[in-house]
């Protein structure tokens, strides 16, 4: 696709149809957002690709806001930062996020990026924490590895 007409069809997608994506995509959009550039070269960028629909659905559960339309997602992927490797983790990861979703609409897909480094699990304080310690927890993430996003991945839905 041509870069111009790429980056203008890319848009945050909520509204996932029921269709499975296939492996070899996904594959394929973590092998070019690691492609991304990154300060002094350290890719420090990591990916953990969820499909498992009992997880997804405990990933939409991660914030009171702006999370809940990740359950109808046919995968995502873990934005990750390696703090070991860079204090710019969060830098070189916005990279590679924004590759991955530009790949996405390259294959087709629609997807959405929901933050969570920084972000409570709710906004008025009714739920203790923050979103990346309940993701961490919930996938056995180590502590080196920071959290920068999830990238909600799927078919685009039509508009009822």
């Amino acid at each position: 696709m041509e870069y111009q007409k790429l980056i203008a069809e890319r848009h945050s997608v909520r509204r996932f149809q029921d269709k499975e994506v296939p492996r070899e995509i996904v594959d394929r959009l973590i092998e070019e957002a690691l492609t991304a550039p990154s300060s002094k070269n350290t890719k420090s960028s990591e990916f953990m690709v969820i499909e498992d629909a009992d997880t997804i659905l405990a990933l939409s559960q991660m914030r009171t806001s702006g999370s809940a339309f990740v359950k109808d997602a046919k995968a995502v992927i873990v934005v990750l930062g390696d703090s070991r490797k860079t204090d710019l983790w969060e830098v070189n990861c916005a990279i590679s996020a924004t590759f991955l979703q530009l790949s996405a609409v390259e294959h087709g897909l629609g997807s959405c990026w929901v933050h969570i480094a920084g972000r409570k699990r709710s906004k008025d304080g009714s739920i203790p924490g923050n979103a990346e310690d309940y993701v961490r927890k919930l996938l056995g993430i180590e502590e080196d590895m920071r959290i920068l996003c999830l990238i909600a991945l799927g078919y685009e839905a039509p508009v009822a």
